[in-house]
């Protein structure tokens, strides 16, 4: 190839098309996606990111409260992650011959499994919802059972496995037939016993603190769960895709309990660094035994794409940052900081209702005002759609304050904050001065906040 040959040069596509971004969405892929954010003033063009922020092509910076949806624990492009993966392709692995053992998997198992010492094997796919998968597959087979226990307003993942145990409605709707797994209710272990006696539960799949809302269970209500399941042969799955790596102060959210120790604990999100999809489901020997009982059966669930070098290479490199770095103890005295900030507020705003969560996994809750003038206002907002408020707030931290937020879940009033785990004092000061404002705005009455709540109120009636 000469110097003038086309060939692919991909700053050049961009430069040339990346301006179309938008149009290119509504016109092949997710036509909704655009639509949604240009109707909450969400499309932005950010052209750069590094750490916990993004860049505008005006050089204007924004804070990343969000971390997409967990993955970017590390934030975005951290340099240690992102010269593995150079070197990872410079080395020219001869990956995924799928007849030989290539000593990244191994080694990678071999580090996770250090942070879960009761747990003996893992399988690498490619997604959390793909670990989550696997953990039901293996928990049927090991045991013998077709039915999986999950609690209401679980998320589990959106393959049809994994949304067989999710207990939002809104994502099962139009999809069924499902799988024939049960509810039930977080902190009812009335309910999980019932569902046990029937004795054809092969296990029961929870989030330590649910990501839908950030509710956590009461005290002692998994290892509860645990001696339950234990006298009924039936397995804890422990879905860690959000709350694991660090994220909740501990390694995984499950360690805050002491004692508990789950069969089977579904990882992924962080353990990507952000750059190339993994999933991993950690479990017992005894468990993955049972599966691979033979050679006929080495293949019987595999991944194509499971423990490529890649993605190998950036969990090993995010789990020696994690430590070089102490991220997280960071996630924890950085969450309680945040926590306790923010909580403080409670008292002076009457709309803000309650601030929970562990590390840097946060909950801001609101509820119906006292007042006569805030409470018409809400009421005129949870007539036409419950979780518009929180939507209220999330709006202005992004258009005025330059922070990325999300709403918790739909028809919540909980605004969710999953930030990267390297923030400190300084994201922690930039984010409560401006949802301060923000609550100020709020609790003055009128202005544009309310403004753009009558709009939401006019397209929730429109879209009924």
């Amino acid at each position: 190839m000469t110097d003038d040959t086309p060939g692919f040069d991909l700053a050049r596509l961009l430069a040339e098309r990346g301006g179309e971004r938008y149009d290119l969405h509504t016109r092949y892929l997710n036509h909704q996606l655009p639509r949604m954010l240009r109707t909450i003033g969400f499309d932005k063009v950010y052209e750069r990111a590094e750490g916990a922020y993004f860049w505008d092509a005006d050089g204007q910076d924004y804070l990343d409260m969000l971390a997409g949806f967990g993955v970017m624990g590390l934030g975005r492009h951290h340099p240690v992650v992102r010269k593995a993966l150079h070197d990872v392709l410079d080395a020219s692995l001869a990956d995924l011959t799928r007849f030989d053992c290539q000593p990244l998997p191994g080694l990678l198992a071999e580090k996770l499994l250090s942070y879960a010492p009761h747990l003996d094997r893992v399988f690498f796919g490619n997604s959390g919802t793909e670990a989550v998968e696997t953990a039901l597959k293996f928990a049927r087979y090991a045991t013998g059972r077709p039915r999986i226990l999950y609690c209401a307003h679980a998320f589990h993942g959106l393959t049809v496995g994994s949304l067989s145990v999710n207990g939002e409605g809104g994502f099962r709707d139009g999809f069924a037939p499902l799988l024939p797994d049960t509810a039930v209710e977080l902190g009812d272990l009335g309910a999980l016993e019932r569902e046990l006696r029937r004795g054809d539960v092969a296990g029961f799949v929870v989030e330590p603190i649910q990501g839908k809302g950030v509710l956590e269970p009461p005290a002692g209500y998994l290892r509860a769960a645990q001696e339950l399941l234990r006298r009924h042969k039936a397995l804890l799955i422990a879905d860690e895709v959000q709350t694991g790596m660090g994220r909740t102060g501990a390694f995984f959210a499950y360690q805050h309990e002491s004692g508990l120790e789950p069969d089977l604990v579904c990882v992924a999100k962080a353990l990507s660094g952000g750059y190339v999809p993994v999933g991993a489901t950690l479990g017992k020997d005894w468990i993955f035994k049972k599966v691979y009982s033979s050679m006929d059966r080495v293949l019987v669930h595999s991944a194509s794409f499971g423990a490529n070098a890649q993605a190998m290479a950036a969990g090993l490199a995010v789990l020696a940052v994690m430590e070089d770095e102490q991220v997280v103890a960071n996630a924890r005295q950085t969450g309680d900081l945040l926590r306790t900030r923010l909580a403080g507020l409670v008292e002076k705003y009457e709309l803000l209702q309650e601030v929970r969560g562990r590390g840097l996994m946060i909950g801001i809750e609101f509820g119906r005002p006292k007042s006569l003038g805030l409470r018409s206002r809400w009421t005129m907002l949870q007539a036409a759609r419950k979780g518009l408020f929180a939507q209220m707030v999330v709006v202005p931290l992004l258009q005025r304050h330059r922070v990325l937020t999300q709403v918790s879940g739909d028809r919540l009033e909980v605004i969710k904050l999953i930030p990267p785990l390297i923030i400190g004092e300084r994201e922690v000061d930039r984010f409560v001065e401006a949802f301060t404002a923000v609550m100020d705005d709020a609790h003055g009455g009128g202005g544009l906040m309310w403004d753009f709540g009558r709009t939401l109120v006019k397209q929730a009636v429109a879209g009924r």
